[in-house]
């Protein structure tokens, strides 16, 4: 259950971005957006872990690979994210989400050669499918996104699967806490100078709109759901990944509640579809996971 609970709040805050994304580009370019969001997160991150629970600086050989994942998993992900928002629907948004699992699963097997159950493919596939149907409206009949807003978005999402890969390939030693904080201030500082050289100050405004989005960016998505998002991957890289099938349930009822962006039949069929393949997928891999680990807990 406990699980199950946090699964459930990782899928709800994580899916609450792309809304908030698209309330902060009303305000100010993406770039600009992502850089704030990154040094208020990292700071407050990082004070929590060194200066408030007194955890020990990283070694000097875990530098590099938090800069690595910073890289991946923040400037470009995050970064090319921002620029997908422009040109997307915020439901649109919510496949890159769902849509990471294939590639999380593809690259776990070929980086760490380790096999996918059929079970687990067959999930994917009916999630992938559903997904597809519930997103058809929003990039066919109402023109709400852009063929080059979807190659953005698929390089962002390319991009969060090699980071997440790449985290879970790696023995950390560093609490939880303390790679998000620095993962998250490295990706701010490596966008730093494209953000410099791409922005005009004239179509930014920081008003209430603006921090009001950065700030929900901050604090559940880039440290509350990312410290779950960390946790989960700890436990099973893939059993983890199914947990984004759930984001874009969450995230069209925020896009129709907020931005009345349309829920139609293709909605509730994709979405019927999601749950199943999740299901399939959880089932199998809960079985094997309870066979390979029980009473070694």
């Amino acid at each position: 259950m406990k699980y199950i609970f946090l699964g459930l709040a990782f899928a709800m805050l994580w899916a609450s971005a792309s809304v908030a994304t698209k309330y902060g580009l009303k305000s100010a370019q993406p770039f600009v957006i992502a850089d704030v969001r990154f040094f208020i997160a990292g700071a407050l991150m990082l004070v929590g872990a060194h200066i408030l629970r007194g955890y020990s600086l990283p070694h000097k050989d875990e530098w590099k690979p938090l800069i690595i994942y910073g890289f991946l998993n923040v400037a470009l992900y995050l970064g090319l994210f921002g620029l997908a928002m422009e040109r997307v629907a915020a439901g649109i948004g919510t496949l890159s989400i769902a849509t990471n699992p294939l590639f999380i699963s593809v690259l776990t097997a070929l980086w760490l050669k380790k096999s996918v159950s059929k079970n687990v493919w067959l999930g994917l596939t009916l999630g992938m499918v559903g997904v597809g149907i519930a997103t058809y409206p929003l990039l066919i009949k109402n023109n709400l996104t852009t063929p080059l807003g979807i190659i953005i978005l698929l390089s962002s999402m390319l991009s969060y699967s090699i980071g997440t890969v790449y985290y879970s390939s790696r023995k950390w030693d560093l609490p939880i806490l303390a790679i998000n904080g620095w993962q998250v201030l490295f990706g701010g500082i490596l966008l730093l100078p494209l953000t410099f050289f791409t922005t005009d100050m004239s179509k930014n405004h920081f008003d209430a709109q603006f921090w009001g989005s950065v700030m929900w960016l901050v604090i559940p998505v880039s440290i509350g759901a990312v410290q779950l998002w960390l946790y989960l991957l700890k436990l099973d890289a893939v059993k983890a990944a199914l947990w984004l099938f759930l984001c874009p349930i969450f995230g069209f009822f925020y896009a129709w509640l907020l931005l009345d962006e349309p829920i139609t039949a293709y909605t509730f069929v994709g979405t019927a579809l999601v749950i199943l393949g999740l299901y399939l997928g959880q089932k199998k891999i809960n079985n094997r996971f309870t066979a390979h680990s029980g009473g070694t807990d």
